[in-house]
């Protein structure tokens, strides 16, 4: 496997515009852990007030990927107290960023530009695929949850942007995310017949130091949900890594956000609604407000433990830090125009509200983000 590790320095973040939060320097090392949940509470809410004040974006626009299946007892934490189909679907989006750096240089950021085949080569997904092949009806129940809008070059082309109009691309964690087919290889990918070209031309990938590592070492309980190899034969040049928490410019943040991952990053935007999170440790508002869900199970969490939140738990890496960073998510997001008792959390993967799966589809749905307008050539 191709060693791409890049130190993450405080230069690297300079020459992208970038600079990191003081805020939350040493928050994630305080102990005990109920100091800890306190600390990132109150950082939480020092840097917002300082964060809107800075700016907003210029424009922001989502689109939907793709639909695929996911186990409801991962989805949340085993809590659904009724009979169901096992499976639900998530809907993935890529949202586009346009923002001004620290250095007021105009950029494009892509975030979450799944490849669906890429996705595949997982192997949680290559195992899911073969039980559904075995067991009866199988095939009609993957289409039920299976649905496909868009290739990530294609949302381009809608919004009328070209891959050299984009600065940096960035997961929140890469989780089931092939990065030879965003950041091109110079290898060929098993199965295929020629080298991967580069998604976004001469774009970059942001992504926490932390999460590159992973991918490089995997442990065998992280196995299924990475795709090993995924690194082979891209240029190393092609990654930018940090550290902790990063404000990109004025109105943009990636939030470290650790515990689904040990590199787990969300995205924070101002806008003039107010301030958006967006991440996949929730699958659904549900997830983050389990006292105002309708799914069977979610709610009774809530009061039987005591948790102000139901977490997306397919790995549980460290849940207990997955929990903070939940509330950290919580404490950043604006309350929605649409109805004040929700959140501006948008999962970067969201629980599709289609009744062939009820009970289990979302109480609340935003269903998507766009603000402003999407303007080609900026770099």
């Amino acid at each position: 496997m191709t060693d791409a590790t890049v130190a993450p320095t405080r230069t690297d973040l300079e020459s992208i515009g970038a600079r990191t939060i003081p805020e939350f320097e040493g928050v994630h090392d305080v102990w005990p852990r109920g100091a800890r949940l306190d600390a990132v509470r109150d950082s939480a809410a020092a840097y917002k007030k300082r964060f809107v004040t800075q700016g907003q974006v210029r424009a922001v626009k989502s689109i939907d990927i793709a639909a695929a299946p996911y186990p409801v007892k991962y989805a949340f934490h085993d809590a659904v107290s009724v009979p169901t189909f096992p499976l639900i679907s998530m809907i993935n989006r890529m949202i586009v960023v346009q923002y001004d750096d620290w250095n007021g240089q105009a950029r494009t950021l892509v975030f979450e530009p799944t490849v669906p085949a890429g996705s595949a080569e997982a192997p949680f997904y290559e195992n899911l695929q073969g039980i559904m092949d075995k067991i009866p009806g199988g095939k009609h129940l993957e289409k039920l949850a299976l649905k496909y809008y868009n290739e990530p070059g294609e949302v381009l082309t809608k919004l009328g942007l070209t891959p050299e109009d984009i600065d940096f691309c960035t997961f929140d964690h890469l989780h089931v995310q092939d990065p030879r087919m965003i950041l091109g290889s110079t290898e060929v990918i098993p199965g295929e017949s020629t080298t991967r070209t580069p998604l976004f031309g001469n774009a970059m990938m942001l992504v926490h130091s932390r999460e590159l590592a992973t991918l490089q070492s995997l442990h065998p309980m992280q196995w299924a949900w990475y795709v090993d190899g995924g690194l082979g034969g891209v240029d190393p040049e092609k990654f930018v890594t940090f550290d902790g928490d990063i404000e990109l410019g004025p109105g943009i943040t990636l939030l470290w956000t650790p515990g689904h991952t040990d590199g787990n990053h969300s995205l924070c935007i101002n806008t003039p609604d107010g301030v958006w999170v967006s991440s996949e440790n929730g699958i659904s508002l549900d997830n983050w407000q389990p006292e105002l869900s309708k799914i069977p199970g979610v709610r009774k969490y809530h009061e039987a433990f005591g948790r102000e939140i139901c977490p997306n738990a397919n790995t549980l890496e460290d849940s207990l830090d997955q929990y903070d960073s939940m509330i950290k998510e919580k404490v950043m997001a604006d309350p929605s125009k649409r109805d004040p008792r929700w959140l501006q959390i948008l999962p970067s993967t969201e629980l599709a509200p289609w009744k062939r799966f009820w009970p289990v589809v979302p109480t609340f749905v935003h269903g998507g983000i766009s603000y402003g307008t999407i303007t080609p050539g900026q770099r």
